[in-house]
């Protein structure tokens, strides 16, 4: 059955291969299982107390919750008596709330935990009604939301829902703000449907026999088109959080899961504290292993002697990094930043298939990405145009999108989007280069400076480069007007507290390992290593190594943890004035 809406996929779940674990999430110690029979249900009963509230056609609707069932099946139930949802990260400032659902005049909100009540309440400050997925005092849940469904008549919902369009909008995203003022992103069923169809064609994962992890935020569309992406491939969707991932890799044992960079980031970070609870053989052996799979190449033949050497790391140690994550995890999707190919090359040493790709809000979000093929898999890059999307280059180098992906246009800003939108080409403002097929991010164009010598300079690039250290975790790139960029460091702690222990030095506390001379002497190593790649004024010649690592919660990162590069430059003033000023 063809898929022209959102919530077709569901319906035609029931209808090819209904499961008996549709959406699972825990609650307490057990599981709450929902069938794709009682998902229908449920979703048709929301849909119809919706109805039964004077919701209409078009109007708008606040999500502000965790991954959870019922977020999934409010959505669907908004999406099919055509009103429009707009979701919220959990982690949003009450100031980005109230800027927000003004600007987007919902008509209703739900909220999915007491503090988030509480910072919607807050937000909307009494102009809409505030529902809750929990049970809260004097406050309306989903079962009262039910409980009015059950008075509206089946006739009614099944009306508005033969309404729907797939050009009708069903949703408006606003975007994380990393260079300003949120915009509401209008995504239509078109837009989404034809995302979820050309990954599913790209990646062919197989129908019907798969448990996937769900933990990004559904508030962003990388993990909302992911989880449409499951609901067409029968695949049960067990909804976790970043916290609970090591727990819910072995409780649930997924095939899939979409990530960020930094979840494989952590996944690293145990690997490598791993090797300091080892005997101290068990640990030479652990560490060769670990250096054979951060200089892997899917798909490579390097002859019967790496063969051997391969086979050997993969009984000892590969195997058992396989069952730490499940023993069954065979595919994941990453996204939203720059994934380094030392990372890639360890999960595809463990016998997991990782595939970077690209994207934007704009774009529902896939522009291109890696094939699920050990052959045609090229690590650092961020793959090939996805079925049905064409991409090209504005004349500076600027990547341009054109397909049935690419959004409706931003809400009451006909401004931007005839800025962004021109010609039907999205100008996603990331500036890269195609090779042999395969695109490569060389750099976002309003994040680029010029030094003092009129030199542009390119920071992701180098950025991006010198995460390939496996002594370095957070990177930016500063120097706008200075003489040579420089480069405010958060180093890899754990990988650290490893290195001195080989080297015999007394680790006391990040804080203070961050002054350590012999430490700013390696990182120092690391950044010449790694200058050699580059122009000679785009060498890195003054860093600076900070104590802890940036986040969402001091507003550092975005929700999607991109660098919120103006924020850090702020928090790190007087840092960055210091290595410019030292000699």
């Amino acid at each position: 059955m063809k898929s022209e809406r959102a919530f077709d996929f569901l319906f035609n779940q029931l209808e090819r291969q209904p499961r008996h674990d549709c959406l699972c999430e825990k609650s307490g110690n057990r599981w709450r299982i929902l069938s794709t029979q009682a998902t229908v249900d449920r979703v048709n009963g929301l849909s119809r107390g919706l109805l039964g509230l004077g919701l209409q056609r078009g109007d708008h609707v606040a999500i502000a919750a965790d991954n959870c069932v019922e977020w999934v099946c409010l959505d669907l139930a908004l999406q099919q008596i055509g009103a429009i949802s707009v979701p919220l990260y959990p982690t949003c400032t009450p100031e980005d709330a109230r800027y927000i659902l003004k600007h987007a005049e919902v008509k209703l909100a739900f909220a999915g935990s007491l503090p988030l009540w509480r910072k919607m309440a807050e937000a909307l400050d009494g102009c809409c009604p505030l529902y809750a997925f929990v049970d809260l005092p004097d406050t309306p849940g989903m079962e009262a939301l039910l409980h009015i469904g059950a008075g509206v008549p089946e006739q009614a919902l099944a009306n508005c829902r033969d309404q729907v369009g797939s050009d009708d909008v069903f949703t408006i995203i606003y975007t994380s703000g990393t260079t300003g003022r949120a915009k509401g992103v209008m995504l239509s069923h078109r837009n989404v449907v034809s995302t979820v169809e050309s990954v599913t064609e790209h990646t062919g994962l197989p129908f019907g026999r798969c448990r996937a992890l769900s933990f990004l935020p559904l508030s962003h569309i990388f993990e909302r088109a992911g989880v449409l992406y499951y609901l067409n491939t029968a695949t049960a969707v067990y909804f976790s959080t970043v916290e609970g991932l090591s727990s819910a890799l072995a409780e649930i044992r997924p095939h899939t899961f979409s990530a960020v960079p930094r979840v494989l980031e952590r996944v690293y970070d145990k690997l490598i504290a791993k090797a300091a609870t080892l005997s101290p053989l068990r640990r030479r052996i652990y560490r060769w292993a670990l250096a054979l799979a951060e200089d892997f190449q899917p798909g490579a033949d390097r002859g019967i002697g790496y063969a051997l050497k391969f086979a050997l790391a993969k009984k000892l140690v590969f195997s058992k990094w396989h069952a730490a994550m499940g023993g069954e995890l065979a595919w994941v999707n990453v996204g939203s930043a720059a994934l380094q190919p030392r990372l890639a090359r360890l999960f595809w040493a463990a016998g997991i298939v990782v595939s970077e790709g690209y994207g934007m809000t704009e774009a529902s979000p896939v522009i291109s990405a890696n094939p699920f093929n050990a052959q045609r898999v090229r690590i650092g890059t961020v793959g090939i145009a996805m079925p049905g999307v064409e991409i090209a280059f504005a004349e500076d180098g600027e990547i341009l999108a054109r397909g049935p992906n690419i959004m409706v246009g931003y809400y009451k800003d006909p401004e931007q989007t005839a800025d962004v939108l021109r010609d039907g080409w999205l100008h996603t403002g990331d500036i890269g280069v195609i090779e042999d097929g395969y695109l490569r991010i060389t750099d976002r164009k309003k994040e680029m400076f010029k030094t003092s010598n009129g030199k542009y300079i390119a920071p992701q690039r180098i950025e991006n480069k010198l995460k390939e250290s496996a002594f370095i975790d957070q990177v930016m790139i500063v120097g706008d007007g200075q003489r040579c960029p420089g480069a405010l460091i958060v180093p890899l702690f754990e990988k650290l507290r490893e290195w001195c222990l080989e080297q015999n030095i007394a680790y006391s506390c990040d804080r203070e390992m961050a002054l350590h001379p012999r430490i700013v002497e390696l990182i120092d190593r690391e950044i010449r290593r790694f200058n050699a790649h580059f122009g000679h004024w785009e060498h890195v010649r003054k860093f600076a190594l900070l104590p802890e690592p940036w986040c969402v919660e001091r507003g550092e990162l975005a929700p999607t943890l991109k660098l919120r590069r103006k924020v850090i430059t702020q928090h790190c003033h007087h840092v960055i004035e210091g290595m410019f000023a030292a000699n």
